[in-house]
């Protein structure tokens, strides 16, 4: 007999920052990485720069995130319908 085990989620209150965290930590891999590339081209010391890159550019991705979002989300307000209920 197996046994599932539920995986346990966080509380619907903490999605105001999980979004913005999980956004900031994609978006500055993917765009570190390209940025590291194009400057440096393919080298040997290739994975520690770009790593360094990216915790710096994510360090500052979060925190903008977090204040420009609810902005953004009017912004988006103004252009978008919402959805009939």
């Amino acid at each position: 007999m197996t046994t599932t085990r539920k995986r346990g989620k966080l509380p619907a209150r903490y999605a105001a920052i999980v979004s913005p965290l999980v956004l900031s930590l994609l978006m500055t891999f993917i765009v570190s990485f390209i940025s590291t590339l194009k400057s440096l081209g393919p080298q040997p010391n290739l994975p520690s720069v770009w790593l360094t890159a990216w915790g710096l550019s994510w360090l500052v991705a979060f925190p903008t995130l977090l204040l420009v979002l609810p902005a953004v989300r009017r912004i988006v307000g103004w252009l978008c319908e919402l959805p009939a209920r």
